[in-house]
């Protein structure tokens, strides 16, 4: 996620000089993963990307501030089901089949029957703000939640994470048209401005705040009677 955030960041700001900085965050939620990996294999025909939208909201006077949202859905319908020994077989949009073993963290399985939908909804985004701060620190903080249906119900889980970085502006050359930030490793790393006009409207000691959140909802609905 922190790689996706650098290359944000360039939008905005710059083409990086070094792609050295970057961190890894496990997985909040396994039940979560452990769905979404499954049916992300539901052969290879790809997802419906539902929306994607990317706004720049500086204007000439505002620090810079950028964002980028991309929401994804996946619907997938139960084939064949063992509730003994826990296999599933998935059809996708396209027809094609892809056969998991639900893991023991996935709830009320035996609620689930042939003909049944599983829907996963999808949202990843990203958003850059400079922001004027005294004696800034770098920092990095990590939110996660989940939410899983009670015993007895449909199949559902529904998990955030968000990772805030604080990375402080250490250096403008607007002569070489390029900056330096800190990250919380006290590593300082260098990039070249791809809109100048941006880059003034910084100053030494600011703060870059780049948010990435995640979130995905799996519910699983019954076969509707014709």
């Amino acid at each position: 996620m922190y790689k996706a955030a650098i290359i944000l960041l360039t939008v905005l700001f710059a083409t990086a000089c070094s792609d050295s900085t970057s961190t890894s965050v496990e997985p909040a939620i396994d039940e979560s993963n452990a769905v979404a990996e499954s049916v992300e294999t539901v052969a290879a025909e790809p997802v419906a990307i539902v929306e994607t939208v990317v706004a720049e909201t500086s204007s000439e006077a505002d620090k810079p501030a950028i964002s980028a949202t991309q929401k994804v859905l996946l619907t997938a319908t139960v084939e064949a089901i063992n509730h003994e020994t826990r296999a599933v077989s998935l059809r996708g949009p396209e027809g094609s089949i892809v056969e998991i073993v639900a893991s023991e963290d996935i709830r009320n399985l035996n609620q689930v029957s042939v003909g049944d939908s599983l829907n996963i909804e999808y949202v990843q985004s990203i958003s850059i703000e400079v922001v004027a701060a005294v004696d800034a620190e770098a920092g990095i903080a990590v939110i996660a939640a989940e939410v899983r249906s009670d015993e007895g119900e449909m199949p559902g889980v529904a998990a955030l994470e968000a990772i805030v970085i604080n990375a402080v502006v250490e250096e403008i050359n607007l002569e070489e048209n390029t900056f330096k930030l800190k990250g919380a490793d006290g590593e300082v790393t260098e990039f070249t401005a791809r809109d100048p006009e941006n880059l003034k409207k910084a100053v030494v000691g600011d703060l870059v705040v780049i948010t990435l959140t995640e979130a995905v909802a799996i519910t699983v609905e019954h076969k509707t009677e014709e």
